[in-house]
């Protein structure tokens, strides 16, 4: 990482020190790398430590890197790539899927998923939650909302809850002919529970995709995944599919 001239630009000194240091991030330094200390980023491009601040904390804000306590700053990992194409895929627990599954409990869905579920309000449905894990690194949090019609040879399965549960009600909806999907995207904030899976302070910016999986002309489950913002990079495809595509180099979005 090199020094540079900050006096004579037009732009704020934190914003043009951000895009040099970005730039170094690409070519000088790999995934997890420890950066310097502040002190002496702060000397080596002539800045108050405010300003290294400002733009080091830009960097996080971006995916760049991660701010670790008793660690120090670090490169962050590329960016996940996940499809939330509207195309036809696989159901969840397919040969090939990558989410982890960690728990199943039977619970009366939110009034809306409710609603898409063509469940009875006092329902109870079984809730399959998974993580999404990449360099080691928790990246996207799900809930499955599957109710009992979808899997009805699901009584032959003692275990009521755990993650065994959840294997079963996955293996299950193998059995189904899925018919088709539609998802939707959008940013929102955090929940405490989300958080904390996600190892971000509740609030944290993060993306939420809904996806409705369809078979028998019904849906058949409703999943609400919540990913980490700084973790995902939206782009249309030119199918004009919504998707998530991986980065094999980072670059802030």
């Amino acid at each position: 990482m090199g020094t540079t001239q900050l006096e004579s630009v037009p732009e704020p000194k934190y914003w043009h020190l951000k895009t040099v240091i970005g730039e170094a991030l690409d070519s000088d330094f790999a995934v997890g790398e420890i950066l310097p200390n502040e002190r002496e980023l702060a000397a080596r491009f002539g800045v108050a430590r405010a300003t290294l601040r400002q733009a080091l904390e830009q960097l996080e804000l971006e995916g760049r890197l991660q701010r670790r306590r008793g660690v120090g700053t670090t490169v962050a990992p590329p960016r996940m790539g996940v499809d939330v194409s509207t195309s036809p895929n696989d159901w969840p627990g397919a040969a090939g899927d990558a989410w982890q599954t960690v728990d199943c409990t039977l619970a009366v869905p939110p009034a809306a998923l409710a609603r898409v579920l063509d469940t009875e309000s006092d329902e109870a449905v079984h809730v399959v939650r998974r993580l999404l894990v990449t360099h080691g690194q928790p990246v996207a949090a799900e809930l499955l909302y599957v109710p009992s019609a979808s899997v009805p040879d699901l009584s032959g399965i003692d275990t009521p809850s755990g993650a065994t549960r959840a294997r079963g009600v996955l293996r299950e909806l193998q059995r189904l002919t899925l018919e088709g999907q539609d998802r939707a995207v959008e940013l929102g904030s955090a929940r405490a529970d989300d958080a904390k899976e996600l190892e971000r302070l509740p609030g944290a910016p993060v993306l939420v995709v809904t996806t409705r999986y369809f078979s028998q002309g019904r849906t058949a489950i409703a999943s609400v995944a919540t990913y980490r913002a700084d973790t995902c990079r939206l782009t249309f495809g030119d199918s004009g599919d919504l998707e998530i595509r991986h980065d094999s180099r980072r670059r802030a979005s």
